[in-house]
């Protein structure tokens, strides 16, 4: 039982109802513990119940079967030692990226003096090195700054886990890049769990201890868990030539477009 471990999951199982027939299974049979402080990035083709895993740790939906416990407690909800970030930021337009954040931190935290509050906003903001964008709307700054004041918005209310579904999705790739460097500075800084989901290869490789490979949907699962021992820090740069990374990178190519390819995609 994952009573005594830190993030547990066990014979999880996500059904929707479809009207006239058998009920859709998105996945079945998730088996999962996932450490204190530890990088997660989970891969699969589309469809194949990223998102659904996604959604049931953070207590957005609720599984069919099985358990999920964070700490010893069984998720039944959403909490605050759970915060997400979604790709398209979920910024408020109308208020300033300071303002943004604090209304988190405010909802979480109602016992912060003012002064407490400002400093852990502003300590925050200064962690994604917003200090000169922080009275500006999201509309006034760009994509990579907008998912920036997301992850700084999610780290400001202390969570245990922080949950990214594909957080850098829609971003150029040199935007992509710096946010990487940006979360990989900030989970040594903060300590937290990660759980990403990503499309990206190099993206799972570069920033993850372990990564969770999905079979594809319906009835999805785990298929391969991969460990990733590579140092950090780790450098981009000095990583492409990596033996350990070559190793990584061929193992989720082979799972992904040899056992489980789909011709869809």
């Amino acid at each position: 039982m994952g009573k005594h471990k830190f993030l547990y999951l066990e014979k999880v199982e996500k059904s929707f109802p479809v009207p006239g027939k058998e009920s859709y299974v998105a996945v079945t049979d998730i088996d999962l513990e996932i450490k204190k402080n530890e990088i997660i990035s989970i891969i699969g083709h589309s469809g194949c119940g990223k998102s659904t895993l996604l959604n049931m740790i953070s207590g957005l939906d609720m599984q069919t079967d099985g358990y999920i416990f964070l700490k010893g407690k069984e998720i039944k909800g959403p909490g605050p030692d759970r915060a997400v970030v979604f790709q398209n930021h979920s910024l408020l337009p109308w208020l300033s990226v300071y303002k943004n954040i604090a209304m988190a931190v405010k909802k979480v935290m109602p016992e912060l003096s003012s002064s407490e509050l400002r400093a852990r906003v502003e300590k925050y903001i200064s962690m994604v090195n917003l200090e000169h964008a922080k009275d500006k709307r999201p509309d006034e700054i760009s994509g990579g700054m907008k998912q920036r004041v997301g992850i700084a918005r999610a780290l400001s209310i202390n969570p245990d886990v922080l949950l990214m579904d594909e957080p850098f999705g829609a971003l150029d790739s040199l935007t992509r890049a710096n946010l990487q460097e940006h979360l990989m500075r900030i989970q040594k800084s903060v300590e937290n769990t990660v759980i990403i989901i990503t499309h990206d290869i190099d993206e799972a490789v570069l920033l993850s201890d372990r990564v969770i490979m999905m079979t594809n949907g319906p009835s999805a699962t785990i298929g391969e868990i991969l460990e990733v021992n590579l140092e950090r820090p780790r450098k981009r740069v000095e990583l492409q030539h990596d033996k350990e990374y070559i190793r990584c990178r061929e193992a989720i190519l082979n799972f992904l477009y040899e056992k489980f390819a789909k011709e869809d995609e």
